[in-house]
């Protein structure tokens, strides 16, 4: 029996994520406090900052609640120093197996390790964001094998 294909589009990524925030010139020095990044547009109603090829939009919203178990991460080169600035900085870390906080929003934000992870970023985005010395584990690279995308 022949199975019927419905045609649909195939996702390929996240280009990019947006977050309501209480005042886009605090979410940025919030976020640029511990976050390299380059702001692409802003307003007093939004800002666009970069990761290399993806962004966060940054919308303004007074009446935003605080996230429970909603999320997203954001994967970094120095896990470590993230944490360190986060504590000086007297961020209240989020009691769970991983590296979770609040912004000042209520927004619930994951940091992780780009190395232990699967997503990647192509080669040449690496070297135009300055971090080509980056590489997968082993651990990241086999879970890429198992699905028929290691490098």
């Amino acid at each position: 029996m022949q199975k019927s294909q419905s045609a649909k589009a195939r996702a390929v990524g996240i280009n990019h994520v947006a977050i309501e925030v209480g005042d886009i010139g605090e979410a940025l020095e919030f976020y640029g406090r511990f976050l390299d990044f380059q702001v692409e547009e802003q307003s007093d109603e939004m800002a666009i900052v970069y990761f290399g090829d993806q962004f966060i939009n940054f919308i303004r919203n007074t009446d935003r609640k605080a996230d429970r178990m909603r999320h997203f991460g954001i994967a970094v080169d120095d896990k470590p120093l993230a944490r360190r600035t986060l504590e000086a900085m007297g961020v209240k870390l989020l009691d769970s197996r991983f590296l979770d906080f609040l912004d000042p929003w209520g927004n619930r934000i994951e940091i992780t390790t780009y190395t232990n992870i699967q997503f990647t970023k192509a080669d040449h985005v690496l070297r135009g964001m300055g971090l080509a010395h980056l590489t997968k584990s082993d651990e990241a690279i086999a879970e890429l094998r198992a699905k028929g995308m290691a490098p």
